[in-house]
């Protein structure tokens, strides 16, 4: 049994600031997320991808997002439980809850916060008759080791950033790398397009467009896809992994049968407050939320932590008062005894 102050469904970039608002109070944080790393969709979909709407960055890549949130959360010592889906809930009669993954995992906490962005997610999988039959047979949805690919020849589909991200990554890696994609244009970033040009005119991507991947060979394990290019006959390309990377579909998942109000799937809050459920001590931050005014952004998800860590304090500690002090002044106490203190200047300035 995993035991802590606030249990987070959800390790991306709500999850992970709610542990650093959670952490000033002195509370602790574990974090579930289905994924096998922290940072959800900017770690998962589009690490690379320019985000220009975060206080402070005039532009910051998602995956460098997460990895200034993880180093801001260090003192705080927050635990995870990584690839594990959140499956069901339990309320004790004190009022606490267990959670338990879908691989048994239990998780015992006074407060419930479900930071899970859009919900789990699974990927889209393209309408190929026999897909199935080759799954974990050399067709992956989601490149989770690279060096499963050393030296093995490799087709990706999709017209995406993690398309264009991983077809550059391989080129160092696997033997043969070929893009395929139904249109002539690209959705990803601009630069990571004209990388994949640069490789194809140097004869270390193929790339085919536009094409659709309409089938699947091999016995055992995947040994050739079937292309079909627009206008003419399909052919068969000899391969050891299809890789169609076609994003990642949202779904609430075990979270809906939990009893809370859910509303276009999303979880009905109360804003007026502090981002409460109908669930007194379970609360909603981030994407997975909805309230009136509601908008889908990091920005807003990191305000709603920082409220819902204030809410969640009181209801672990309803006998003490919490004052408020800014970090400027008060520095950052660490669970493991570091201490940053706040710039003399600045405390000077301020006595």
């Amino acid at each position: 049994m995993i035991k802590t102050d606030i249990l987070i469904i959800g390790a991306g970039p709500t999850g992970l600031f709610a542990v650093f608002e959670a952490g000033l109070l002195k509370l602790k944080c574990h974090l579930i997320d289905a994924l096998p790393q922290p940072g959800g969709q900017c770690s998962e979909i589009y690490p690379k991808k320019p985000i220009y709407d975060i206080p402070g960055y005039p532009e910051v890549l998602a995956g460098d997002l997460v990895d200034n949130l993880m180093k801001q959360i260090e003192p705080f010592e927050p635990t995870f439980t990584l690839g594990e889906r959140a499956e069901t809930i339990e309320k004790l009669d004190d009022g606490t809850f267990i959670v338990t993954t879908n691989k048994g995992t239990k998780h015992h906490a006074p407060i419930v916060a479900i930071a899970g962005g859009l919900g789990s997610f699974e990927p889209r999988k393209p309408p190929i008759q026999n897909l199935a039959n080759y799954e974990d047979k050399g067709v992956e949805y989601i490149i989770r080791d690279p060096e499963v690919y050393r030296d093995k020849k490799v087709v990706i589909a999709g017209g995406g950033d993690s398309a264009l991200d991983w077809s550059i990554f391989l080129t160092d890696v696997a033997s043969e790398v070929t893009l395929v994609h139904r249109r002539t244009e690209f959705r990803g970033a601009l630069d990571s397009v004209e990388k994949v040009q640069e490789l194809k005119n140097l004869g270390k991507i193929n790339l085919i467009t536009p094409a659709e991947i309409t089938g699947i060979h091999g016995e055992n394990h995947v040994s050739g896809v079937e292309v079909t290019k627009k206008g003419e006959a399909p052919f068969t390309l000899e391969t050891d992994h299809f890789i169609p990377l076609f994003g990642l579909a949202p779904k609430l998942g075990p979270i809906g049968d939990w009893g809370l109000e859910i509303e276009k799937n999303a979880i009905k809050v109360d804003n007026t407050l502090d981002y409460q459920t109908n669930i007194p001590g379970i609360y909603a931050i981030g994407d997975v939320n909805t309230y009136p005014g509601k908008l889908k952004l990091i920005l807003c998800g990191f305000h709603e932590a920082t409220l819902m860590c204030q809410s969640a304090y009181q209801r672990i500690f309803p006998d003490k008062k919490y004052v408020m002090k800014y970090t400027t002044v008060s520095g950052i106490d660490g669970f493991d005894g570091t201490r940053k203190e706040a710039p003399k200047a600045v405390v000077k300035a301020i006595n």
